[in-house]
């Protein structure tokens, strides 16, 4: 949204009888994700659980004017996406001991990468970006459904312009589809229309739940290929994926 990490609290759930150690990885990996955003941890609390959970309560600063939300794209815009979904299904895949190595190495590499470097090359240069949202656990529909909703716009999503990682839509057709995509696509899919060419494995990607997705971003067509290039040049996979249309009835169009 346009904010910037300055300290972060850890808190932690773990069994009593788990290996310490592994929690020991657990923060250790945190750790070096909040080094890599320039955020303190500056402490945190733990108690013990039968479930693991792990996260931070992080506090930063946003300037009040330039707060990026998913609820202002602009009709006319571009939507252009940071990173390639199918976190979801590849895990799916590794949990059933089916997923080839080059998916799971290429799920963690993303799932380890950071929103940083985008967001950064969209606050150090003069864009008109209208909207954000990051897509993560409702997948690219979910969150793409919730900026059209509170733009009052149609977002029109290019399905086979979207970045798809490795062995993603391989996993659809051998069936390792989580219940996250299920319940993703029984919620959403009633604000969707499909071209008739449209592929079901590419469909049903839309709606995979992610962990530590990419940016769905809406920016006027006159900056979409400057900021594109911009983010290419950093490192960053972007892609330019669909556009922001004028409607009657808010709504999500995937041709």
């Amino acid at each position: 949204m346009g904010g910037k990490p300055i300290s972060a609290l850890a808190m932690v759930c773990f069994p009593d009888k788990s290996d310490p150690e592994v929690l020991g990885q657990i923060l250790a990996g945190g750790l070096s994700k909040m080094v890599e955003a320039n955020c303190t941890v500056i402490g945190g609390h733990s108690i013990r659980d039968e479930e693991t959970k792990f996260g931070y309560a992080v506090t930063g600063t946003i300037h009040p004017q330039k707060i990026l939300k998913n609820s202002s794209a602009v009709a006319g815009d571009a939507l252009l996406f940071t990173k390639s979904l199918g976190t979801g299904v590849i895990s799916t895949a590794i949990k059933k001991d089916k997923a080839e190595q080059a998916w799971i190495d290429a799920a963690v590499r993303s799932m380890t990468t950071l929103n940083k470097t985008a967001a950064e090359a969209i606050a150090n240069g003069d864009y008109a970006v209208h909207g954000m949202t990051d897509i993560t656990g409702f997948g690219m529909i979910g969150h793409a459904r919730e900026m059209a909703l509170g733009s009052g716009v149609t977002l029109r999503i290019e399905a086979r312009k979207v970045p798809l990682l490795p062995g993603a839509l391989e996993c659809i057709r051998q069936g390792f589809i989580p219940g996250g995509l299920n319940n993703n696509r029984d919620f959403a899919e009633c604000l969707v229309s499909y071209a008739e060419d449209v592929p079901q494995e590419l469909r049903t990607i839309l709606y995979d739940p992610q962990t530590a997705g990419g940016l769905l971003i809406s920016v006027a067509e006159a900056d979409a290929e400057r900021l594109l290039n911009a983010m290419q040049d950093r490192g960053v996979p972007a892609a330019a994926v669909g556009s922001v249309i004028t409607t009657n009835k808010p709504g999500i169009e995937v041709a």
